[in-house]
């Protein structure tokens, strides 16, 4: 392939690709009120609709590895991108729930595929430089989200049709992946590492049983998050498209501050205790959008929502992997495949919570989650994690 693009360091070339990619996720939620409305169901047949998303991912997590590879990452991750994009535009055309659940499966293999190169690239770059990117990689992320969440919300005041809005993005990512990703060589692997298939599933253990139900509430409440609280500050407060939009970019926002520090705060006192204390500002954040009598108490309850999903599920992966009852590479796509489940299909699902019991319970259903996650926090350990910072 011809080369074009910017000449980056090979850190910031992973920063560029988790923040392209959450570009390409975060700029359908801001407009899935107007997407309801256009099609005129109820959240619960959204709600189904959407899982299509989940399908497609945890069918390409399972099965796109050895295909990648096969590949190669540069090519895959260079078409996947725009790929994605294109995908969502075409997805938004779906007149019913039934056929943007079809429409949306492949935009979950095209989600999975990425997953799965953007974090082993981070994993690969972290060892060729000799410092840890993985946190500030997903902060990256989370800007991503945080960005086109915002922009979404100015475009959806201007009255611009969501259509209209994700046919637009196409060219804005095809233009942004040249430059930022036009010279990306894919990280060698690291050395000294099996080079067996890693299982199709990971039987969990006890242990990970105990961590899954650590990240269940971060899990579950984030993807509420980005599914429902545009919905919920349409339908509760009657409030303008930018500020239904902005609920989903400020949990995005505050979630990628708290990322790009979480680790200090982890090295000076503990995963155990920064976990609790994440946790304990999810559960406060939840009550507030639960309870919340004015937009800008839900507003601020989504934004505690976003420090305290932040950290909770790289802690658990770095508990599972500090495991020794068995090879940490089992341990850690035990828990990752199981509490991707949990992401995947909760939030989708509590479209009929939401139809049934009422929008506020997307996010109610949660708090006897953090509870949970409060009370096996404690597997995360006590000793601080060393690791260098870039």
């Amino acid at each position: 392939m011809t080369r074009f693009g910017l000449e980056l360091p090979p850190q910031w070339r992973v920063y560029g690709a988790f923040l392209l990619y959450s570009f390409c996720m975060g700029s359908l939620f801001p407009r899935l009120p107007d997407l309801q409305h256009a099609m005129g169901v109820a959240e619960g047949a959204l709600g189904l609709a959407l899982i299509g998303t989940a399908v497609g991912t945890l069918i390409s997590l399972t099965f796109a590895g050895p295909l990648l590879e096969r590949i190669g990452y540069r090519r895959a991750i260079l078409v996947l991108i725009p790929l994605l994009s294109l995908l969502y535009a075409t997805a938004v055309m779906a007149p019913a729930p039934g056929a943007l659940f079809v429409m949306l499966i492949p935009v979950g293999l095209c989600i999975g595929a990425i997953e799965i190169i953007v974090n082993l690239e981070a994993d690969r770059t972290e060892h060729a430089i000799g410092h840890r990117i993985m946190n500030r990689a997903h902060g990256f992320w989370s800007l991503g989200f945080f960005s086109s969440g915002l922009l979404g919300a100015f475009i959806a005041q201007m009255g611009v049709d969501f259509r209209v809005h994700l046919w637009v993005m196409v060219p804005v990512i095809i233009v942004g992946t040249v430059l930022v990703l036009g010279r990306f060589n894919p990280a060698p692997h690291r050395t000294g590492t099996s080079t067996d298939p890693a299982p199709r599933f990971a039987r969990p253990t006890l242990a990970i049983a105990v961590l899954v139900a650590v990240t269940m509430s971060a899990m579950i409440l984030e993807g509420a998050g980005a599914d429902w609280s545009a919905i919920y500050m349409r339908k509760e407060f009657a409030v303008t498209p930018f500020l239904s939009g902005l609920a989903v970019a400020i949990g995005a926002f505050t979630q990628a501050m708290t990322r790009l520090v979480a680790d200090h705060f982890v090295e000076r006192f503990s995963p155990t205790a920064v976990a609790r204390t994440l946790l304990s500002i999810l559960g406060v954040g939840a009550l507030m959008v639960f309870f919340a009598p004015e937009p800008w108490v839900a507003l601020a309850g989504f934004a505690l929502m976003g420090v305290g999903t932040s950290a909770i599920f790289p802690l658990a992966m770095s508990a599972a992997a500090q495991r020794t009852d068995r090879p940490s590479a089992v341990n850690v796509a035990a828990l990752a495949q199981i509490s991707f489940v949990a992401f995947l299909f909760g939030p989708p699902l509590l479209g009929f919570v939401a139809e049934h019991f009422g929008i506020r319970w997307s996010f109610g259903i949660g708090i006897p989650l953090v509870v949970l996650s409060l009370l096996t926090a404690g597997a995360l350990g006590k000793k601080p994690i060393p690791h260098e910072v870039d």
